[in-house]
């Protein structure tokens, strides 16, 4: 399948969750209205360095390009809806000003489930890095979340590097993802013991 791209460092997007974007440069100003004048969809895959013509990690998620606001100076503003992993398989030679790759969709099981264990202990690990980090959290709205709406929108707006939200983006399972994610609260959350101040080295 061939994808028009997105290469953005540090943007997630997950099947099922949404990924706001103000998008002003122009490549991607062309990029939105092939999409719009084709069939809405944008990849979303982060590149391996910030800068131009970077190679690609090898797992993107594709997005429909769902609310847009197009604006008087050309620039748009608009929410893509994540629909379905895909795994780089090439970068095409594209004559567009911007990138296209081509790649197969990964089909994620929806049925999956995490165990009572796994959740309850997600939970727990997440009320303590939100406290350590001093975020406000709806623990009420979160407990009504099923199982991948929780592991993958918190995956998705975790304040993690590239390298660490990829390698969730690229877990096959849910709960891989979890275990994974719960790693990654525990090693981001730590405190200096020195100041107090939360590091992320």
């Amino acid at each position: 399948m061939r994808i028009s791209i997105f290469p953005l460092p540090g943007a997630l997007l997950f099947p099922g969750l949404q990924l706001p974007l103000h998008i002003f440069e122009p490549r991607y100003r062309a990029l939105v209205k092939d999409a719009l004048a084709r069939d809405r969809r944008i990849g979303m895959i982060q590149p391996q360095r910030p800068e131009e013509g970077a190679p690609l990690y090898a797992v993107g998620c594709l997005g429909k390009i769902g609310e847009v606001e197009a604006l008087d100076d050309g620039r748009f503003n608009l929410v893509l809806e994540g629909e379905t992993r895909f795994r780089l398989l090439r970068e095409l030679d594209a004559t567009t000003p911007f990138r296209q790759i081509e790649a197969e969709l990964l089909t994620d099981d929806d049925s999956t489930a995490l165990s009572p264990v796994e959740r309850a202990g997600f939970e727990r690990e997440a009320r303590r890095f939100a406290d350590a980090q001093g975020y406000a959290v709806d623990w009420e709205a979160v407990t009504r979340l099923d199982d991948r709406a929780l592991i993958d929108g918190v995956s998705q707006i975790a304040p993690f590097d590239a390298a660490a939200k990829q390698a969730l983006l690229e877990a096959d399972t849910l709960g891989t993802r979890c275990e994974l994610l719960v790693q990654l609260m525990q090693f981001f959350g730590r405190r200096d013991s020195d100041d107090g101040r939360v590091t992320l080295q």
